[in-house]
């Protein structure tokens, strides 16, 4: 079973960025994966998520891109001002996480992956057109419109439920953008499976959340039909 920690790491600022640092089971250096968290920030969720990535063999590293300094709204507001432009802070810190892996003596630096969660998919995505990456994991994010904002893009797994109103569509579009410009993807749209559906979210938001046209709830065969083909999809590109 992995260990999960809570530890800080010098954010592109200098300053201390909190994150949840996951490590599998066994000694020697294993290959990377920096988790990207929803709209919710680095929460139990997510370090959930992080044990599991390093469950698969991989140190895993969950940054929470929120922890910016300054009143927590205007931390978040800034981090989707920088995911609409493209560039800016919340990617430099992406790369501060990258680098804060590629020092760990417990971390083949070559071969590190990314993959993020609705807005965490959205900056997976994009950061895999800049970064030196094996492979991403994109789940129900956001997707640019021209197949341009992709090029150089590493190789892609992704998911999207059909029973989201919002995100079913930028799924759709993510296999026919990757395909107009070959790069190699795997995309599944779950028919079944409403947004959020790997997340285990709990309390009244997340019911409330259930019935709104995203559909949000976990879907356990999406969940378990997606841990499959990341596993297989991560095991061919970051060995």
């Amino acid at each position: 079973m992995a260990t999960v920690t809570d530890l800080t790491f010098p954010a592109s600022t200098g300053r201390p960025m909190r994150a949840a640092l996951a490590l599998p089971a066994g000694a020697g250096r294993r290959p990377a994966v920096i988790v990207i968290h929803e709209i919710f920030g680095l929460n139990d969720d997510i370090r959930r998520i992080a044990g599991r990535v390093a469950d698969l063999g991989y140190v895993a590293l969950a940054p929470d891109l929120f922890d910016t300094g300054g009143a927590r709204p205007l931390c978040v507001l800034r981090t989707f001002m920088t995911l609409r432009r493209g560039e800016g802070p919340a990617f430099a810190d992406l790369e501060a996480a990258r680098a804060f892996l590629a020092a760990r003596p417990d971390v083949d630096a070559a071969h590190t992956g990314v993959v993020g969660f609705c807005l965490g998919g959205s900056f997976a995505l994009l950061w895999a057109t800049k970064a030196p990456l094996g492979a991403a994991g994109v789940f129900y994010g956001e997707v640019p419109k021209t197949a341009d904002r992709l090029r150089g893009v590493c190789p892609v797994v992704a998911g999207y439920g059909g029973r989201d109103r919002i995100f079913a569509s930028q799924g759709e579009r993510l296999e026919r953008l990757l395909a107009e410009i070959g790069a190699e993807h795997d995309v599944r749209l779950y028919p079944e499976a409403g947004h959020s559906f790997m997340s285990h979210h709990t309390g009244a938001m997340a019911w409330i959340m259930s019935w709104g046209p995203m559909a949000v709830g976990n879907d356990p065969a999406a969940e378990a039909d997606s841990w499959t083909r990341l596993e297989r999809f991560f095991r061919a590109h970051l060995a």
